[in-house]
């Protein structure tokens, strides 16, 4: 940072760093300044170019790329200045301010008063020190993924990458490193996908609870922060806002050139919508450019059905969708940030989840929280390697795979209305009478969610009776057992006897093909 603006800004004693002074051409809150204008310069003319336009009747010809319909498994990560109370959730920065939660007391208990030590104070902890961006793409690797998607600017409005319209980035304080610019260096060279994630819409009103009693949100002096800070629901975002956040966006797209681009949910404002229109344009023009396959991930209406790709966050379809969708979940069932002694989910019921998301054409995007430090923790670590465990040995029916002509059959329903949210743990988990379905070229795979106690499967949906099958079944392998195995197709059932020695694995992944041609 110039010198001239430390001396200009001032020193802030309680936070350790000095205040970013505001540009004349940008407004209190950090919008309009000549970068922005720059940026939002560049847009007319990429969507102008096509091949597509900023209508939905031109985003609807979107097509899925390839990478992201084979990839079945990604690394969503949820790290920022949250991170560092480790208190509830990564919505701590809104929560504190709140009167009503147990964060606000609790934050005042432990580091004063909101007015003399408030979110903005946690940056300068907020090091990255243990930070490893190789570590954590060989970790990943190791789990299966095949894409990785980090937050890069969560509802707090703090940026995780060198932003050139913004002093309240990693690249400039705290960590003082482009934490989103190495991390997609390192994926890359691991040969996975990397994309981000934008939650910055919700910035509008996430820090509202400030604004109603003596906080440091209140002080003018912050609003680059934490402004605008306006009523979620007695308030509509205006044109400043939203052209800040279409700037926000384009910048992340021709910096990082990101494969996927996450949005949350409050994009569906009907205040967004010219704007969503706009940056789709802008982003599917760019892949094009990039000779790259792109996709856009939204949640509820916010897009029409193929213009991009729906993310259920912690739920579930319960049939198989003609297009692709995606689930969005974390490894723990209480935050998607870094909290102290929250609660972790076990490997065996991701997996499960991750075989029904698959049988439906879904992909599954799981969430790991790092600490302040960036180190990851040790559960999410194990959780994550013993998922990679059971993909290197039945990933053939994983990767690459598409729906059968019907995901499966069983007893257990993992369908939409399974929210998972607060009431996770109590979710259904797939037993061993539940079976999915995939497929990839000539072959049919029969995934079973455990071992069956009389050591035999059966599978109703490939009896001769139930005209599914289109080929008379000359083979059953079991995925990692190596040799064939005993099965006896009968008009009610496929019958297929398992080796003596029983596997311990969550699912069971059986190959099935017909005569060798």
């Amino acid at each position: 940072m110039d010198r001239r603006v430390f001396i200009e800004a001032g020193w802030l004693g309680a936070c350790g760093f000095f205040l970013p002074s505001v540009g004349r051409a940008e407004s209190c809150c950090g919008f309009g300044g000549l970068e922005e204008q720059e940026i939002l310069g560049r847009v007319e003319g990429v969507v102008s170019s096509g091949p597509f336009s900023s209508d939905w009747d031109s985003l609807k010809c979107y097509r899925v790329p390839a990478w992201y319909e084979d990839s079945k498994f990604g690394i969503f990560i949820h790290w920022g200045v949250y991170s560092v109370p480790a208190f509830m959730s990564e919505w701590y920065p809104r929560e504190m301010y709140f009167r009503t939660n147990p964060c606000f007391w609790r934050h005042a208990l432990k580091y004063g008063p909101q007015s003399k030590f408030g979110y903005k104070d946690f940056i300068p902890m907020f090091k990255a020190e243990k930070f490893d961006p190789d570590s954590w793409a060989d970790l990943f690797k190791r789990a299966g993924a095949r894409y990785v998607v980090p937050v890069a600017e969560h509802h707090d409005g703090f940026q995780m990458y060198d932003s050139k319209l913004s002093e309240w980035c990693a690249a400039k304080m705290g960590p003082r490193r482009d934490l989103i610019g190495e991390l997609a260096f390192a994926v890359r060279k691991a040969g996975m996908v990397f994309g981000l994630s934008s939650h910055r819409a919700e910035h509008w009103w996430f820090f509202e609870g400030g604004r109603r009693f003596r906080s440091d949100v209140r002080d003018g002096k912050w609003d680059s922060l934490y402004g605008p800070a306006q009523p979620e629901k007695k308030s509509r975002p205006d044109k400043a806002f939203m052209d800040n956040w279409l700037a926000r966006c384009v910048e992340l797209c021709d910096k990082y050139q990101p494969q996927l681009f996450w949005f949350d949910w409050w994009i569906e404002q009907p205040e967004f919508e010219p704007y969503r229109q706009k940056f789709a344009a802008y982003y599917y023009n760019r892949g094009a450019e990039w000779n790259k396959g792109v996709a856009l991930n939204y949640k509820n209406q916010a897009f029409p059905d193929g213009a991009a790709v729906l993310d259920l966050e912690r739920s579930a379809l319960g049939e198989i969708r003609p297009l692709l969708w995606q689930t969005d979940t974390s490894v723990s069932y209480i935050s998607w940030g870094y909290i102290q002694n929250d609660k972790f989910k076990k490997p065996a019921k991701l997996i499960k989840e991750l075989v029904d998301i698959v049988s439906k054409n879904g992909v599954l995007l799981l969430n790991v929280g790092p600490q302040p430090d960036g180190e990851i923790p040790e559960q999410a670590q194990s959780t994550l390697l013993e998922i990679g465990k059971w993909l290197a040995v039945n990933g053939e029916a994983i990767y690459g795979t598409r729906p059968w002509k019907v995901f499966g059959e069983g007893p257990t329903s993992l369908g939409r209305n399974t929210k998972y949210g607060a009431g996770e743990i109590l979710a259904p988990e797939l037993t061993a009478r539940d079976v999915r379905f995939t497929r990839k070229g000539d072959t049919l795979y029969a995934m079973v969610m455990g071992w069956p106690e009389e050591g035999r499967v059966e599978i109703k949906s490939l009896g001769k009776n139930a005209g599914l099958l289109d080929f008379e079944i000359a083979s059953v392998r079991l995925l990692g057992a190596g040799a064939k195995i005993k099965f006896e197709s009968r008009d009610d059932a496929l019958i297929v006897t398992l080796p003596d020695e029983k596997s311990s694995q969550p699912a069971l992944a059986l190959a099935i093909s017909g005569p060798s041609r």
